[in-house]
C-alpha cells in the first residue's frame, strides 16, 4: 500500500471560539448527540490512554457510559490492565474520532472510581451475559486457551441461574474529571480548526485557538 498517496481533504464546516459553548462538557453532549444522528456506529467508542507509575503508556478503546458535569465514566475490571495502571497514576486521556462529522475530541483529567452505587446502577442494565462475562474473565491476565474462559462463563452461569447476577468486587466505574477538553474540526488544506477549553484556578473554563 502506498500510505504517501493516501489523501483526504476536508469540508468546511466551521469552528469558532467565539460562537462555541462556554462548557466544554455540553458542546461534547452536542457534538456526541450530532455523531449518533449521523448514524455512526458506536459513536460513544473512545480511545483511552493509561501511563504506569514509571510512564510507560497504554491505549484501548472503551465505551463512554456517562457524561455530566462530573465528567467522563467507563466500566472496567479494577484488576485488569488500565485498572493497575490507573491505581499507580490515575490520570488518563481519552479521544473520539467521528469520520463522517472530521471530528476529534481529546479530553485529559485526572481519574476517580465512581460510587459503589453508580457501578450498581449501570451493571444492573448490562445483558445477562454481559454480567456473566465480566465476573467470570480475568481481565488482563494469561488464559490456558479459549475453553477456560468458556468453562468459567459456564461456572458463574450455573451459579446464578436465574440471573441475579451481583456485581463483582474487582468491577466498577471510573471519571475521568476533564481538565483539558480540546475539539478538533477539520478543515480544507488541513487548516483545521481547534479550540482547547482549559480549567482555571477558580473552576472556570478558559478557551484558546491553537494551530493546526
Amino acid at each position: 500500500m502506498d500510505y504517501l498517496a493516501i489523501r483526504q481533504d476536508y469540508r468546511s464546516r466551521q469552528l469558532d471560539e467565539t460562537s462555541v459553548a462556554g462548557d466544554p462538557v455540553e458542546l461534547f453532549q452536542s457534538w456526541l448527540k450530532q455523531a449518533f444522528e449521523a448514524g455512526i456506529t458506536e459513536a460513544n467508542a473512545m480511545a483511552l490512554a493509561t501511563a504506569t507509575r514509571d510512564g510507560v503508556p497504554s491505549v484501548r478503546m472503551v465505551l463512554l457510559k456517562g457524561c455530566d458535569e462530573a465528567g467522563f465514566v467507563f466500566f472496567t475490571s479494577y484488576a485488569s490492565a488500565k485498572g493497575r495502571d490507573l491505581s499507580e497514576n490515575p490520570v488518563a486521556e481519552a479521544a473520539f474520532y467521528w469520520r463522517e462529522l472530521e471530528r476529534q475530541v481529546r479530553i485529559h483529567g485526572k481519574v476517580e472510581r465512581v460510587t459503589r452505587g453508580e457501578s450498581e446502577e449501570y451493571f444492573a442494565t448490562r445483558p445477562v451475559g454481559a454480567r456473566i462475562g465480566a465476573c467470570a474473565s480475568p481481565q488482563s491476565q494469561p488464559l490456558r486457551d479459549r475453553a477456560e474462559l468458556e468453562e468459567r462463563f459456564a461456572g458463574v452461569a450455573a451459579q446464578y441461574p436465574d440471573g441475579a447476577i451481583p456485581l463483582p468486587e474487582h468491577w466498577g466505574g471510573y471519571r475521568i474529571v476533564p481538565q483539558r477538553v480540546e475539539f478538533w474540526q477539520g478543515r480544507p488544506s488541513r487548516l483545521h480548526d481547534r479550540i482547547v477549553f482549559e480549567k482555571g484556578e477558580n473552576g472556570g473554563w478558559g478557551i484558546r485557538r491553537l494551530g493546526p
